[in-house]
């Protein structure tokens, strides 16, 4: 091996294993972070000189640290010698010897092309250093003072950039596949969205879609996901502050999370595989538990609703509610004795308390083009930050994919119409704003009578239910009981795929695992469509009816 070989791979071990050690030795001798960045360097500086003048250090490793406290004596005896004339925040005017020129051919006899290429993908802590000494050809002194560092510390920033472009322009560098075949993913949100629509105004571009692909099967450096993507640094470094500002991501050390679990697609398969096998016993259990119930109000005279829609339009949110009813009793018992609302920032609704005053649990589910029940979301009445604290009202409304009944309603709404509703349930809108009885007249909750308005969808007093029998509740309890059997074994089987492909960095996170396990749970879509295909429920192409999935209870 040639003796300057030996020595470049001298000065690559030093930078690679011993400069940031012994940045923090200098930090723990000085208590200053300048202080150090400068004294690291003249200590850098020296050990570099000292090698290409042909030293050749039996002991590597104590060889280094000797010069290394060698450099540190001599810096404090100088420091303690002028300390009369020099004020702490004057130690930087001392001169800083220069042993190894910087100002070489290493970078400048490279193609310029190349050093524009690895500009874009060195980060900032070293771009503005490197732009001004290599591009704008300003010297050290100049760079120090516009930039209000030491001078010492340009000279290590630039010591330890010139490694990092030399390595970059060494390599035949390739962006990601992300950077030309982006992936989409889809999102399932539980909760209030922020002031600004968060997290929907974050998660509907793809660039961020994509980022969050990309640090969740690899948690990367910036750099790292600027390759990756095929964004320049600079950009990237802004993108990654503001996920992370919203958490959606986390930063850990110089590595950057998803803080959204993404269930990935053959998950999703195996999921949807499955419960279309539990499907035709668990949609028969959820009909019987409805018609058993109907059943006994009806035996005992109960005004279970006011007459407001025909009962076979009320289905469609009576089969919704039980099958939610029978997903919450299995999740209850999963969770049961433990409690992470202690450990976690938990908000009013169950969520996880966001910036911007929002409030939500966010997954993430990639693309899968496979066969799957249409989902089936739900809207409540809470549209904004600013409402949390009105008074609840048990008014929701199942929102239907299924050919696209969703948008025949407004997305949701606000708690001055619903109390308009409750108003008029209550045959009592003397005091409502026209305005808003026009609104709700105009999206179909409500039709003008001669004297008054009234609902078009189910509204329940619950005063007026009653009590069933004990022969009546011991019908419902067993056939409960067999609809949650089926129901446990599908949850089980989801959770067993949620666990087989967590990566490590959500080992720990119960809280993101359960949320994970519990929405992709979800069975509301596959009881629709078993119903729509016994035929208990229907819907025509031309179908007119609005309000199915709505109701209100009082």
């Amino acid at each position: 091996m040639s003796n300057q070989k030996h020595v470049e791979e001298l000065i690559q071990l030093f930078t690679d294993d011993y400069y940031e050690k012994l940045f923090y030795f200098c930090l723990k001798k000085v208590s200053n972070t300048n202080e150090a960045e400068d004294l690291t360097a003249d200590i850098a500086l020296n050990i570099i000189y000292e090698l290409r003048k042909g030293t050749t250090p039996n002991n590597f490793s104590a060889w280094v640290w000797k010069i290394a406290k060698n450099k540190y004596s001599l810096w404090a005896d100088n420091k303690h010698k002028k300390i009369n004339s020099f004020s702490g925040d004057d130690i930087n005017d001392l001169e800083i010897s220069d042993p190894y020129d910087l100002n070489d051919d290493l970078i400048l006899q490279e193609d310029i092309k190349l050093l524009r290429r690895e500009l874009a993908f060195i980060s900032s802590e070293y771009r503005n250093v490197i732009v001004a000494y290599y591009i704008e050809y300003r010297k050290i002194n100049d760079i120090a003072a516009s930039l209000n560092l030491p001078i010492g510390t340009v000279k290590a920033k630039l010591f330890r950039s010139r490694n990092i472009l030399k390595e970059g322009i060494n390599m035949a560098r390739e962006f990601g596949t992300l950077s030309y075949k982006p992936e989409n993913i889809g999102f399932v949100m539980n909760g209030m969205s922020g002031r600004e629509g968060e997290p929907w105004s974050l998660i509907r571009r793809k660039l961020y879609k994509n980022i969050l692909i990309a640090a969740y099967r690899t948690p990367s450096t910036a750099d790292e996901l600027a390759v990756e993507i095929g964004l320049a640094l600079p950009y990237m470094e802004d993108e990654l502050e503001h996920l992370t500002c919203n958490e959606l991501l986390r930063k850990k050390g110089k590595k950057y999370e998803t803080n959204v679990f993404i269930v990935s697609a053959k998950a999703q398969e195996n999921v949807y595989a499955h419960l279309k096998t539990i499907t035709p016993a668990l949609t028969e259990k959820i009909i019987a538990l409805i018609e058993n119930q109907v059943k006994g109000f009806e035996e005992n005279g109960c005004q279970w609703h006011e007459g407001y829609q025909l009962y076979d339009d009320m289905k469609w949110a009576i089969l919704m509610q039980k099958v939610d009813e029978i997903s919450h009793g299995v999740l209850a018992d999963i969770n049961k004795g433990t409690n992470c609302s202690e450990k976690l920032n938990v908000g009013k609704w169950g969520h996880t308390k966001r910036p911007n005053g929002g409030e939500w649990d966010l997954l993430g589910l990639e693309e899968y083009n496979g066969e799957k029940p249409d989902f089936v979301g739900q809207h409540g009445c809470v549209e904004s930050p600013e409402k949390m604290n009105l008074e609840y009202i048990d008014f929701g409304q199942f929102k239907f994919k299924y050919k696209e009944i969703q948008h025949k309603t407004p997305v949701h709404l606000t708690h001055e119409q619903v109390l308009a509703l409750v108003a008029a349930a209550k045959q009592n809108t003397d005091t409502t704003p026209q305005r808003v009885l026009d609104e709700l007249t105009g999206y179909g909750y409500l039709e003008k009578t001669d004297s008054s308005y009234k609902p078009t969808f189910r509204v329940t007093f619950k005063e007026k239910i009653g009590k069933m029998t004990a022969e009546q509740s011991e019908r419902h309890d067993r056939i409960y009981k067999e609809a949650y059997n089926i129901a446990m074994e599908h949850y089980k089987f989801c959770r067993e795929l949620i666990y087989r492909e967590i990566p490590d960095f959500f080992k720990n996170d119960q809280y993101q695992a359960d949320h994970a396990c519990a929405n992709i749970f979800s069975m509301r879509g596959a009881v629709l469509e078993g119903a729509l295909e016994k035929g208990y429920i229907s819907y025509a192409d031309n179908d007119e009816r609005k309000m199915l999935g709505a109701y209100l209870i009082i």
